[in-house]
């Protein structure tokens, strides 16, 4: 169960002057309400929104964003400028709101009354010049708002500002992730390492060192009986294959890694971590490099980045929150098949590809890994799904950070890999794979990335924006 640092909610004003007369604004009220109640009650939206009132003077909106501020459980704000609101009003209180912002552009009636028409309905119906003047003074304030146009009530509408509550529920995460980092990056590698007090500074992560005889104290500690409790939820789980392994080799290799994974768990846990990183280059005091626990604590929400690459375990974490948790998972692009008419990428890992990405029931296996020098680890097997994906990564150059992404069709292996027993998954660029890996190389991106099924590609753009960051979106 992934959990977050706050139950979240959003704050709903609506933008309006004291020149309309009493009988208006009371009007204004209502139909804020009415939207109010409607968003909560059509379940579109991840959040639920609280109507704050109607704005109609600086004084006012500039307390109202300091609360706003104040509030650890508001994740953002969304404005409606239902009748005609001087922006001048809002300069001051948008300058000191920390959190993200979200302009709904929209009427509160969907047509045009042209029979019945008059200076009565303008007075309640003047989004359609309301919003520019409030949108020019985001503009010219250089605000990171996010601007969704429509009709409130449409479908389309509500799941927009739902993607977009859920990227700012992301932002807020982000000054709540910290890794936890079992040994250092692996040893020379360019594209995994990275500033970590400018990640700090622009994302909020914090990211700590660990040796990994750290680790080792918290795993060797973890009691036979919470590993066999393990074992046997693990085994009504999934399917376990013992092979050509010896029944005492396969359920020992299972159960180690359970202890492994109870000791991260608890390593993270007790210390306030939600994400970590191992490297198969530094394994001091454990017998097998985490593949099945590195799946397992994926799983359960937790971010994860393989040889010490801190900047995908953070960003899976924040995608997993973004997609509630829902098929997104470390990946790494593994080999490419070049075939015309078959071009596409296999993504997995030596161990460590998330199953809830699964499209098959996982299978506990235990294989030898050939690189590491240490026990033959248990992990599961599985084949990825089919549909729409996003793949992400993050590279960190001296003119600051880039968030690299593309959207892909995902598709199952073609095939079996019997010498190849690994999670896997299948896909190709929608732009192709020629141009979206030339596009890919040329912007920097590395080979690890985080891909998701329960994310788009404006929510990556979107969360960029929030982070005040470059991005390249191959599509």
């Amino acid at each position: 169960m992934m959990t977050l640092s706050q139950n979240y909610e959003f704050w709903f004003v609506v933008g309006s002057q004291s020149l309309y007369g009493e009988e208006t604004l009371r009007e204004v009220q209502s139909d804020g309400q009415t939207i109010t109640d409607r968003l909560n009650s059509e379940g579109k939206l991840p959040y639920p929104v609280v109507f704050k009132g109607v704005m109609t003077t600086a004084d006012g909106i500039t307390k109202f964003m300091k609360e706003a501020n104040y509030h650890d459980e508001v994740a953002g704000v969304i404005t409606w400028m239902h009748t005609f609101s001087p922006a001048k009003n809002w300069i001051r209180g948008t300058e000191l709101l920390q959190k993200p912002l979200l302009h709904l552009a929209t009427q509160f009636r969907n047509n045009i009354p042209y029979s019945t028409i008059d200076f009565d309905y303008m007075n309640l119906n003047q989004s359609a010049h309301g919003d520019r003047e409030y949108g020019y003074i985001n503009a010219r304030l250089g605000v990171h708002n996010k601007i969704v146009y429509g009709y409130w009530d449409d479908p389309e509408v509500q799941e927009e500002i739902g993607q977009w509550q859920d990227v700012a529920v992301a932002y807020d995460e982000s000054f709540h992730t910290s890794v936890a980092r079992f040994g250092d990056n692996m040893r020379h590698v360019a594209v995994t390492d990275g500033d970590r007090v400018e990640a700090q500074i622009k994302l909020g992560w914090t990211v700590d060192y660990y040796g990994v005889g750290d680790l080792v104290q918290v795993v060797n500690a973890v009691s036979d009986k919470d590993i066999d409790d393990a074992y046997t939820k693990l085994a009504a789980e999934y399917d376990f294959v013992q092979g050509d392994n010896s029944a005492d080799k396969f359920t020992h290799s299972i159960k180690y890694q359970l202890r492994e994974y109870l000791g991260i768990k608890k390593f993270l846990d007790d210390r306030g971590y939600n994400a970590f990183t191992t490297n198969f280059e530094d394994l001091w005091g454990l017998e097998q490099l985490p593949g099945l626990a590195a799946q397992l604590l994926m799983r359960d929400g937790y971010g994860f980045g393989a040889e010490g690459d801190w900047k995908t375990a953070a960003l899976s974490r924040i995608i997993k929150v973004m997609a509630h948790n829902e098929k997104t998972s470390f990946m790494e692009d593994y080999t490419l098949d070049l075939r015309k008419g078959h071009e596409a990428i296999l993504g997995s890992h030596m161990l460590e590809v998330d199953p809830t990405i699964a499209s098959t029931k996982p299978r506990v296996e235990v294989h030898p890994l050939d690189i590491g020098g240490k026990a033959d680890p248990a992990r599961l097997v599985f084949d990825g799904s089919e549909g729409d994906a996003v793949d992400v990564t993050l590279s960190d150059f001296r003119s600051g950070f880039k968030l690299i992404s593309y959207p892909v069709n995902a598709h199952k292996p073609e095939a079996e890999t019997p010498h190849l027993p690994v999670a896997k998954q299948l896909w190709t660029p929608k732009v192709g794979l020629k141009k979206g890996a030339t596009d890919w190389i040329q912007s920097g991106g590395g080979h690890h990335t985080v891909f998701s099924f329960g994310i788009n590609e404006q929510q990556i753009q979107d969360l960029a924006t929030l982070y005040g960051i470059d991005s390249a979106a191959i599509d």
